[in-house]
C-alpha cells in the first residue's frame, strides 16, 4: 500500500473508530463484572448476563441506568 493510497484524513478515522470501538469494549466488559459482583440473585443476574452479551452498547447503557444500590463494601481489618 503506497502512502497516496491512504491519505491521512483516512488514517485519522481509522484511528477515531479503533479509540469507539475500545471505549465500546472497555464499558461492556466493565458492566458485566458489575453485573457478576452485584446482589442480583438467579435469574435475573443471568437474564442482564444475557441482554448485555445479546446487545452489548444497549443492554450495557440500560443496565448503568438501571443498576441496583450497591451497599456498603464490607470492612476489612487493618493488617
Amino acid at each position: 500500500m503506497l502512502a497516496y493510497d491512504y491519505p491521512l484524513m483516512g488514517i485519522f478515522w481509522t484511528l477515531v473508530m479503533l479509540a469507539m470501538f475500545v471505549a465500546v469494549a472497555f464499558v461492556v466488559v466493565y458492566v458485566l463484572i458489575d453485573c457478576l459482583r452485584s446482589p442480583l440473585r438467579g435469574v435475573v443476574k443471568a437474564a442482564w448476563v444475557l441482554g448485555i452479551i445479546a446487545f452489548p452498547l444497549v443492554g450495557a447503557l440500560v443496565y448503568i441506568i438501571t443498576r441496583p444500590e450497591m451497599g456498603e463494601p464490607p470492612l476489612r481489618p487493618a493488617v
